[in-house]
């Protein structure tokens, strides 16, 4: 168990050499098979991620590792991950869930912190449009990508607080992001001010350097280090597998790296002070059951309590606080 955790400590020193402080790095490098995401529990809490938002098969089922699921861009890990959703992976609800969230006892909710990721999706096992998917969220749901919502539902969309802010078509097998002068933009980074309540979206195409392409918007950012979810929920039921791909998850204080892979990038310094501004695109605000309340109480499917949790510890009517993996997390239901 110390050599899995040493190994994973030990991709955050060798990883980076430009720009910001990793403050944690979720590369799947440390994870030869699906057995490895099962080394930790609540009692063993080892790795860089938690593992208990899933269905009821082995993790096998749900989550596979390897070369050709990673961004062929990315030069600083190995392999990336395989993420499936189906009709057994339900957790605790009628949604389907396959979900990490990151294992540490940093604090990734202070100051301005750069939330970096790559998402794909193929052919094969693709993702059904006429279900809602909620993408690489926080538990509140401040910032978040969605798929199967609004007027176009295969576009793959950013969300700030149920408010669509830009949209892309969700092609096949392209490591993606925003369609911007032309290109897509492959690979993400949530630029989060938790000082200043503030949230934008940076992006950039194959190994090209990351670029701001949408400025910050107001919102209430929070986070209490552990409902990051990496991951994918599924509104409904649906018999067919969905797979996604997922790679380059780290997060970084400071300034930001714009370089992916062995390209060129250059780091920009954190500014004292961030305009709030609206970015173009969609108004329309699809219904989500678990988009928590900005209000004292929680809304359903929200967390309401668990140890280190400092969030709403109520719950909206007729909905109770219910002690899902006690002592660890709550759950509205």
């Amino acid at each position: 168990m110390k050599a899995f955790g040493a190994f994973a400590a030990l991709s955050v020193l060798s990883g980076f050499v430009q720009a910001g402080t990793v403050i944690w790095d979720g590369s799947f490098d440390p994870y030869n098979s699906a057995a490895d995401f099962d080394k930790w529990t609540w009692a063993n809490q080892v790795g860089a991620y938690q593992w208990y938002i899933h269905g009821t098969q082995p993790t096998s089922r749900y989550l596979a590792t390897g070369a050709s699921y990673k961004n062929p861009a990315v030069t600083r890990e190995k392999q990336g991950l395989k993420l499936t959703i189906d009709s057994t992976a339900h957790w605790n609800s009628d949604m389907e869930r396959s979900e990490l969230i990151p294992q540490t006892t940093a604090n990734l909710g202070s100051g301005r912190l750069f939330y970096h990721f790559s998402v794909k999706r193929s052919t094969t096992n693709a993702p059904d449009p006429s279900f809602e998917h909620q993408v690489l969220f926080f538990e509140s749901h401040f910032t978040e990508l969605k798929y199967g919502v609004g007027n176009t539902k295969t576009d793959l969309q950013w969300f700030v607080s149920g408010s669509s802010k830009w949209s892309t078509p969700f092609q096949a097998d392209v490591w993606y992001g925003v369609k911007l002068n032309h290109r897509y933009r492959y690979n993400f980074a949530y630029d989060i001010n938790f000082s200043g309540n503030t949230v934008s979206l940076w992006a950039s195409t194959g190994g090209n350097p990351l670029v701001q392409v949408v400025q910050p918007v107001g919102t209430s950012t929070f986070t209490n280090s552990a409902d990051f979810h990496v991951g994918v929920l599924r509104l409904g039921t649906t018999t067919p597998p969905e797979d996604w791909y997922i790679s380059r998850v780290f997060i970084e204080s400071g300034s930001i790296n714009t370089a992916i892979g062995s390209g060129t990038g250059t780091t920009q310094p954190p500014t004292t002070t961030l305009p709030t501004t609206t970015a173009p695109g969609s108004t329309s605000k699809p219904v989500t059951t678990t988009t928590a309340s900005q209000s004292p109480l929680q809304t359903q499917y929200g967390q309401c309590g668990g140890n280190g949790w400092t969030g709403p510890s109520g719950c909206v009517s007729p909905f109770k606080c219910v002690e899902v993996s006690p002592p660890w997390y709550s759950q509205c239901q």
